[in-house]
């Protein structure tokens, strides 16, 4: 039996770039697929490509900016294949320009698809998962949310994307529904460099987080880069935690001179490691 056999599956922005490449490889494994797109005739297509290949699937075009599309791909997704089991939310749009350059209606572009569109479709999702009890969510956002050059709109709303993630993973712990993240490198309609890997080489890590294999898996950013796997590393206050009875000017500029400056991270980081996490529940 393939891992997703009996899966039904919605996945945004799939007519092309890593979306189609998502669908395609859902399709392969034994799920049943909603292709969405804003753009019909690349949803119809990529869903006419799976099925020649034996797969099932079924095209629902939508712009995921309107609340009403976004629900409707959820309920054709149950009156097509009885159930929705999982969600992609990877359409996105990108602009790059610098700070000084960049342009509101770009920034309210990308906000209003990358933010509230997954948002939309997330929130349509969840209610017949929690009457199932069980579901994944899987929000794709990017390795820009770190902060890079010319990418600051761009990347500030993956970074809303993986704080929506781990937040709905929390609130969500106990419903038997998962919501992770992926973070892909690869040939899309966004970013068209030769030098990139494959759309194909992300789908790997996103069928995993749609099988019941990941189980145990949540409220995590899945990186995936070419031939390289991680896990991203949450926001949290970096040790060690400064206590003054009362911080003052002079107070909190020598906790600089003295300990803080030197652990300062520079902007832009690919990779660090951490070796140890404190939590609510103690460390792991």
């Amino acid at each position: 039996m393939s891992d997703l056999e009996g899966k039904s599956v919605v996945i945004t922005g799939a007519g092309n770039g890593i979306g189609a490449a998502y669908a395609r490889a859902a399709a392969a494994a034994g799920a049943q697929v909603i292709v969405n797109d804003i753009i019909p005739e690349d949803a119809e297509a990529m869903a006419q490509l799976i099925r020649r290949a034996g797969g099932r699937a079924v095209a629902q075009p939508g712009d995921i900016r309107s609340p009403s599309a976004a629900a409707a791909l959820i309920d054709r997704c149950i009156a097509e294949f009885g159930a929705i089991t999982g969600l992609v939310n990877n359409a996105a749009i990108s602009r790059a320009n610098t700070a000084w350059e960049a342009k509101a209606d770009d920034f309210r572009a990308m906000l209003e698809v990358n933010v509230m569109g997954l948002f939309h479709c997330g929130q349509a999702a969840l209610k017949p998962m929690m009457a199932q009890g069980s579901g994944s969510i899987i929000n794709i956002t990017s390795g820009a949310h770190t902060g890079q050059p010319t990418l600051g709109c761009y990347g500030a709303t993956k970074g809303a994307v993986a704080s929506l993630t781990y937040a709905w993973a929390g609130e969500l712990r106990e419903s038997g529904i998962r919501v992770n993240a992926v973070s892909p490198v690869g040939m899309s309609r966004m970013g068209n460099n030769p030098g990139l890997p494959p759309a194909e080489a992300n789908a790997p890590a996103v069928l995993y987080l749609l099988s019941d294999r990941s189980h145990k898996i949540t409220g995590q950013i899945v990186r995936i880069h070419g031939t390289r796997l991680s896990l991203m590393c949450h926001p949290a206050n970096r040790a060690p935690v400064l206590e003054n009875e009362g911080w003052t000017l002079d107070s909190v500029a020598d906790a600089f001179d003295d300990t803080l400056a030197a652990l300062q991270l520079p902007t832009n980081v690919a990779t660090y490691e951490v070796s140890r996490v404190e939590t609510g529940f103690g460390a792991f």
